[in-house]
This record gives structure tokens, C-alpha cells and sequence, in this order.
């Protein structure tokens, strides 16, 4: 017996590991928290044992950041050694959830006073998104919000669809004022000239309407530019 008791193997320094981990964010969150360490942490529900903090280390090396983790599709991170299904579901599901959150948090009862509030009630749309999509935000006479409507992705260099879809999300919503947002998925939220060429058509075909178009934000990497305040297009 004592022979057996000797033959035990010592604690190994990860045992504890997890739950000090889980502790450490109930007490303080993530604030302080490296990216690794943070990722590590999400790991611990897609891989139940093991030492993910690794795997931890090499996906935030490999993509650069934490975001540049949640933004990878699911074909690169299961290029990544290590990364299986269910690694790669959880990961692009904890960036559709959030903007989920945002996006039900994000409303508007009263009326839309300046771009910043639109800044909060559109940024949820865009966040985490790989492709370009575009939305219409229809506002009665006062300015009230009565519906964000998504127009599709990637129609933005499309010009005779997306005015379609525009005067169909126009009318549909009885709107008296509407503003047109898009994302750049280069990162530059910079409008292009075939960005400042269809905001104009569109603001003289919803004009026939008795619609106006009162601007076009573009966002990209978290910031956004008014094509209006730019003076890009003649605000109403």
C-alpha cells in the first residue's frame, strides 16, 4: 500500500486551472483580461478537457486579435490545427449573438435628433459582418423611426436594384424621410464615387415620392461618415 501511495502522481499545475479561471472572470469580468486569456476561457466550453490555452495562444497569432478571431470564417478557423465543429460554431456564434443583443438594446421610441443616435441604433446591423449590406431607415414627419429595413448584401454597386428595393421599403413603411446606411467591408468607411453617384439618383427618385433622403452613413471598423455632414450630397 505504501508502495502505491508513493507511485501517485503530484497535482499537475493545471489541475484547478479552469474553475480559478471561471472565478477570476465572475470577480472581475473581462477587464484586464489578455485576449488569449479571454479566448482560453471560451474555449473551455467547446473543448471540456485538455489545456486549450495553446490553441488559445495560436488562434489570436493566427488572426491577430480576439475580433479578428470572432470575425474568421468557420473554413479558416478549421484550418487552424486543434479547431474542430464545435470550436468553430461556438466562435462565430458568440459574435451573431452579440449583435443580436446590440440590435434589440439599440431602439429609438422618440425621434432621431442628430446622426450620433443613428450611429447607435445602426451599428448592431453591421457588426460582424464579412460582406456589404445595406439597410433603409424609414422615419415618419417628425422623425420617428417606424422600421430599419435590409435592403441585401452586396447590392450597393447595383444601382437599378437597390433603387427598387428602396422605393419598395419606402412605401411600404409610409415614410416621409429615410436614410441609407451601408458597411465597407475594406475597413475605410471612405464613400466611394459609385457610393456618392447612387445616394444622389436615389434622393432625386424618392423625391418623385415625396420621400427624402436625408443621408447615407457608411461604416466601417467602427467608424462611420455621413455623406451629408461630408457635403457630398446636398442635405435637405
Amino acid at each position: 500500500m505504501a508502495e502505491k501511495a508513493a507511485e501517485k502522481k503530484p497535482p499537475s499545475v493545471h489541475t484547478g486551472h479552469r474553475s480559478r479561471m471561471r472565478e477570476e472572470f465572475l470577480r472581475a469580468g473581462a477587464v484586464g483580461m489578455e485576449d488569449h486569456r479571454l479566448l482560453e476561457l471560451i474555449l473551455f466550453y467547446a473543448i471540456p478537457q485538455g489545456d486549450v490555452n495553446p490553441l488559445a495562444h495560436q488562434l489570436v497569432d493566427h488572426f491577430g486579435s480576439l475580433s479578428g478571431v470572432f470575425h474568421a470564417t468557420y473554413d479558416q478557423l478549421v484550418k487552424v490545427p486543434g479547431v474542430g465543429h464545435n470550436t468553430a460554431v461556438l466562435l462565430q456564434l458568440i459574435p451573431a449573438a452579440a449583435a443580436r443583443y446590440m440590435e434589440q438594446t439599440a431602439s429609438f421610441d422618440g425621434q432621431i435628433v442628430n446622426i450620433w443616435q443613428l450611429k447607435e441604433l445602426l451599428e448592431p446591423y453591421f457588426f460582424g459582418q464579412r460582406d456589404e449590406v445595406a439597410y433603409l431607415v424609414c422615419m415618419d414627419g417628425k422623425s420617428k423611426v417606424q422600421a430599419v429595413r435590409k435592403l441585401g448584401q452586396g447590392i450597393m454597386d447595383t444601382v437599378p436594384i437597390t433603387a427598387r428595393k428602396v422605393m419598395e421599403a419606402a412605401l411600404d413603411c409610409n415614410a416621409s424621410q429615410v436614410v441609407l446606411a451601408h458597411n465597407h467591408v475594406s475597413g475605410v468607411a471612405m464613400p466611394s464615387h459609385a457610393d456618392v453617384d447612387t445616394t444622389l439618383r436615389l434622393k432625386r427618385v424618392l423625391a418623385e415620392m415625396d420621400v427624402t433622403l436625408m443621408d447615407h452613413l457608411i461604416f466601417a471598423g467602427g467608424d462611420m461618415v455621413s455623406l451629408a455632414q461630408s457635403g457630398l450630397i446636398t442635405a435637405p
